[in-house]
């Protein structure tokens, strides 16, 4: 059972309205008996993300859409970032994940999927410098989910009724265990190659054959609303500093308006509208602490016409105004992450 954790709400005022009485922990029970994750099944994968990752940050590894971190300390505020769908595993310390309205939490027990691109505020729980926080990411291929799909649901997919962006589910020891061969695989170039796209099938497959299997598995069908979703998400991304029109969002996955609304704010806990200015404010913040430039400029770039309001928005979702904030940010890059 997920319980609430505290979020330092009074440093990050940008989610204040996030993380209202109302919000909800998002949890799928598991119905099926699965193996329970205990210190022993996580060691060797702690022992693998603590050398991939040698100090606090995040790193890419030789395969393909694999990814670990580590942080020694925890957050007083959350980090925001844009993550793309993947699965996401901690090895050790507890993680915080706000998107919308919604909040959810999740340790070495259970495991976190997001199934199409969202802006997040994240926060480290737990962690410390002799136990520091340790995770690892695989991003998820919509192409790959969809050809497994068909050999885990021979027979048809089960009907799902609830739709999210994210899900948070107890992880087996059987993931656990594939994950820490696919971070072997990286010890020999050969295995990487040959080896480690069959473990990361194999990840897939035991993920669509978990509770939120059927849920996950709605990224690779054209006509799910999750997998329509992610077109028009995928529009925003690269279309962020353009005008938009909800009505024009909802004729690009043959929608209508209304509905077009309902099912995104259902999902992602967001408007389209939220959306895309949770997306403007991410990149201005980017613009600003990577390529050093102003906020007027940064402000224009991400599609605002007025600096004030573009202050405005900034100081209310991040807390700080731009100046005060990239600041902070170049004193602290670990809330940037």
């Amino acid at each position: 059972m997920c319980t609430r954790k505290r979020v330092n709400l009074k440093a990050q005022r940008g989610i204040l309205e996030a993380v209202k009485p109302k919000s909800k922990i998002t949890v799928l029970r598991q119905p099926e008996r699965v193996d329970a994750v205990n210190e022993k099944d996580t060691a060797q994968l702690v022992r693998q993300i603590a050398a991939y990752a040698p100090h606090d940050g995040s790193f890419d590894l030789r395969i393909p859409g694999l990814c670990v971190s580590r942080t020694s300390r925890i957050n007083e505020e959350c980090a925001h970032a844009l993550r793309l769908p993947a699965l996401c595993l901690i090895a050790r310390g507890a993680k915080t994940v706000i998107v919308g309205q919604e909040v959810y939490e999740y340790d070495p027990s259970r495991m976190l999927v997001f199934s199409v691109a969202l802006p997040v505020a994240a926060q480290v729980t737990q962690a410390s410098r002799t136990e520091p926080y340790l995770a690892l990411r695989l991003d998820l291929d919509p192409h790959k989910i969809a050809d497994l799909v068909l050999k885990v649901y021979p027979r048809g997919l089960p009907a799902v009724s609830e739709r999210s962006a994210v899900y948070v589910a107890p992880v087996g020891a059987s993931i656990i265990s594939a994950a820490t061969r696919l971070m072997d695989c990286l010890a020999q170039p050969a295995d990487i190659e040959q080896l480690a796209p069959l473990i990361v099938d194999e990840i897939l497959i035991r993920l669509l054959r978990s509770s939120i299997g059927p849920r996950v598995a709605q990224m690779g069908f054209a006509e799910s609303s999750v997998h329509r979703l992610a077109k028009a998400i995928s529009w925003l991304r690269e279309n962020y500093a353009q005008p938009m029109k909800v009505e024009e969002l909802a004729e690009l996955v043959n929608m209508s308006a209304s509905s077009f609304h309902e099912h995104f704010k259902s999902v992602t806990s967001m408007s389209p509208l939220h959306y895309q200015k949770v997306l403007r404010l991410q990149e201005a913040r980017r613009l600003m602490l990577s390529a050093m430039m102003d906020a007027s400029v940064a402000s224009q770039r991400v599609g605002y016409l007025s600096a004030s309001q573009f202050s405005r928005e900034y100081s209310r979702f991040f807390g700080n105004a731009p100046a005060r904030d990239i600041a902070r940010l170049r004193q602290d890059p670990q809330l940037s992450v």
